[in-house]
Formats: structure tokens, C-alpha cells, sequence
């Protein structure tokens, strides 16, 4: 009896020690891949402020929908929206986001200067200029963009984030897609 509760004791240990060694092998794994992923993330340069002015959830349940016109209509719709965040962003001279997403839409106007509008989609990587007093929505939900201040001043713009998790980021880092060469 004693030689078969030793034989138990060992088998268990030896079962935690491969456990163990599972593991530590998974964290070493899950390690690398998140150093592999930041280093093709592409952060924000030339920010020069980005204060959140506003973070608030909606009192009832909500629906969203936006409709945008133009050569291809698009229909964007978040059923029961979450948080809603209001930040002011001011980007200087040859400063850019990064390659980025949200989690819902993103209302943006533009107070002042001038910004370049890259979508990940675009295969030619061509520029949709917006300038001080214009506005545009930007469709989240994984659009993959990045803006960029291509101008001799500062670029000041408002962004009104819909649809963003309690307690989660609204800006969701993006590697570089590869359709804007020199990016």
C-alpha cells in the first residue's frame, strides 16, 4: 500500500512539473507574440495634446445609425451603444496617429488646419483632404486609418467616439497594411 501511495505522490508531482513547464513554455510563447505584434504597430507621432474632455455612457439603451451619401452610400449602425468619449487632438507640422481603428464610429471636425485621410481599403493610397470647419465620419468598427499632418501648421481636430466598451480603449492600434509605400 505504502509502495502505491508513493508511486501516487510521485506520478502527481511529475504531473506538476510538466503542468509547470507547459506553462512557462506558453507564457515564454505568449511573450514573443506580443513583443512580435508591438513591433509592427505603428504609434502616434506629433501629438502635441490629446486630452479627453468628455467620457460618458448612455442613460437609456441607444441605436446609432449614420448614413453617409456619396458615389457608394454607406449605412453604419451600432445597435445599443456603449460609452460615448469627446478628445481634442492637435497633431503638429508632419506628426500623424498612426495606423489605427475604433471600436464603434467617430465623428470628427476639423478646427483648424489641414488633415490627409489614408484608409487601409484604398489600394493607391490616395489622400482625402479635410480642412478647418469640415466634418466626417469615420466608420470604426476595424477601419484601419491613419491621419497625417502634411502642412506648415498645426492640425487641430475633435473626435466624438461612439460605441466605445466600458473601461476600453476607443483607439485600437493597427500594424502598417503595406498600401502607402513610405509610411
Amino acid at each position: 500500500m505504502k509502495i502505491k501511495q508513493n508511486i501516487l505522490v510521485f506520478v502527481k508531482k511529475m504531473s506538476a512539473v510538466v503542468k509547470g513547464r507547459q506553462l512557462a513554455a506558453a507564457a515564454t510563447v505568449a511573450a514573443f507574440s506580443a513583443v512580435a505584434v508591438a513591433a509592427v504597430l505603428t504609434p502616434p507621432s506629433g501629438i502635441l495634446s490629446a486630452p479627453i474632455l468628455a467620457r460618458a455612457s448612455f442613460a437609456d439603451p441607444t441605436d446609432v445609425r449614420f448614413t453617409i451619401g456619396g458615389h457608394i452610400q454607406e449605412v453604419i449602425n451600432v445597435n445599443n451603444a456603449k460609452e460615448t468619449v469627446i478628445q481634442q487632438i492637435v497633431i503638429g507640422p508632419g506628426g500623424n496617429t498612426g495606423w489605427h481603428s475604433h471600436p464603434g464610429p467617430v465623428v470628427v471636425l476639423i478646427k483648424s488646419g489641414q488633415m490627409n485621410f489614408y484608409d487601409s481599403d484604398d489600394p493607391t493610397c490616395t489622400a482625402r483632404i479635410y480642412t478647418a470647419g469640415q466634418s466626417f465620419i469615420d466608420s470604426g468598427q476595424g477601419n484601419v486609418h491613419i491621419a497625417r499632418n502634411e502642412h506648415g501648421q498645426n492640425l487641430e481636430l475633435w473626435a466624438t467616439y461612439f460605441d466605445v466598451p466600458p473601461g476600453v480603449a476607443f483607439r485600437i492600434d493597427a500594424p502598417n497594411p503595406g498600401n502607402c509605400v513610405g509610411f
